[in-house]
């Protein structure tokens, strides 16, 4: 099969595209003949490598996947060849405490595709059942939203548990997890405000239902804030750009306002000073993807057309390379699909 295949960290010439053995399903797994996978800033981090970090290369990334059952492993009968698929980013045990609660995402052995084990940037995937569901969803569509979405509903309904009529600071609207974050955090009945670094993303992140759109290469969103909602500052920040952010983060924040952070992007290290923390009621809370529970319940929603995922453009996997450069330089709306088949 055709894949692309992480073999040294490095720039996008690190992306190769290789000719591979094609895997086999073993007990209780699915071959999945892929068609779409899409870019994630994750994919970047992986090509690049982070200090500290042990990636299991060679790797192919690409954690998100849509494409139709070609074979299926011992034990599975409840999927028939050729069904429509999309793939759960996220892998777990499936039997601790965690899994067996619902919260697979907080599982001790917890890790993603294309991070932690091959990655869907290939013409096969085998992946555990669990990690398949049916879908009626064109490829690219399917292919565009799970990681990003579901990263953006766990921080806005289950970590912030966003209530109507609230105010909420989303960062970097025009990205894959920040306009999946506009519409949910909008699906929950509250006011958006996000920032942008241009005004042709400041346009289609209104039309995704932002209220409120802050260029911050032009101001001070911490400014922006302050005049938007005289001088309270917001219920919610969702956010993960990180350093940059961190300290006007704080300083924006309404009395009893959640900070929910998701990444890291500008840096790891950040000052608090504690007495905002207890003297406003502080909330600062990590997030990281979602379960599997909530990834079913918003491919309901998609279907249904309630969320919308964002296709920037469709590039072929060959392209992959291109498809790093343009996310790294800030040139996507939404998120990037690479045509597998």
């Amino acid at each position: 099969m055709k894949a692309i295949l992480i073999s040294a960290h490095g720039g996008p010439d690190a992306l190769q595209l290789r000719d591979l053995p094609r895997p086999e399903p073993g007990p209780g797994e699915v071959l999945v003949e892929l068609h779409a996978a899409s870019i994630n800033h994750l994919d970047l981090w992986v090509r690049r490598g982070i200090p500290g970090v042990r990636y299991p290369l060679p790797l192919i990334p690409g954690c998100d996947g849509a494409g139709v059952v070609a074979e299926v492993g011992p034990g599975v009968t409840d999927l028939a060849l050729g069904t429509r698929v999309l793939l759960q980013p996220g892998i777990a045990c499936g039997h601790c405490a965690q899994c067996l609660a619902g919260d697979d995402n907080l599982c001790r052995s917890f890790g993603i595709l294309g991070e932690h084990r091959h990655g869907t940037q290939a013409e096969f995937i085998v992946v555990p059942r669990v990690n398949v569901l049916p879908t009626t969803l064109d490829f690219e569509v399917a292919a565009a939203f799970p990681l990003v979405f579901l990263t953006a509903w766990h921080m806005a309904a289950s970590r912030a548990r966003i209530q109507p009529g609230e105010d909420v600071l989303v960062h970097a609207g025009a990205s894959g997890v920040g306009s999946a974050a506009i519409q949910i955090v909008r699906l929950l009945g509250a006011r958006v405000i996000t920032t942008v670094g241009s005004p042709e993303k400041a346009e289609r992140v209104r039309a995704l239902g932002a209220e409120h759109v802050v260029l911050y290469r032009e101001r001070d969103f911490a400014e922006a804030i302050r005049d938007l909602t005289a001088k309270r500052g917001v219920d919610v920040i969702l956010d993960h750009v990180g350093a940059d952010t961190w300290e006007r983060n704080v300083r924006s924040l309404a009395r009893g306002g959640r900070l929910v952070v998701c990444g890291s992007t500008s840096g790891y290290e950040v000052p608090t000073n504690l007495r905002f923390l207890f003297f406003k009621n502080l909330s600062f809370l990590g997030s990281t993807m979602g379960s599997k529970a909530e990834l079913a319940r918003i491919l309901g929603l998609v279907e249904h057309g309630v969320l919308r995922p964002i296709v920037d453009r469709v590039l072929p996997l060959s392209d992959v390379a291109q498809a790093h450069d343009l996310l790294e330089r800030r040139q996507v709306v939404g998120k990037i699909v690479l045509r597998v088949h």
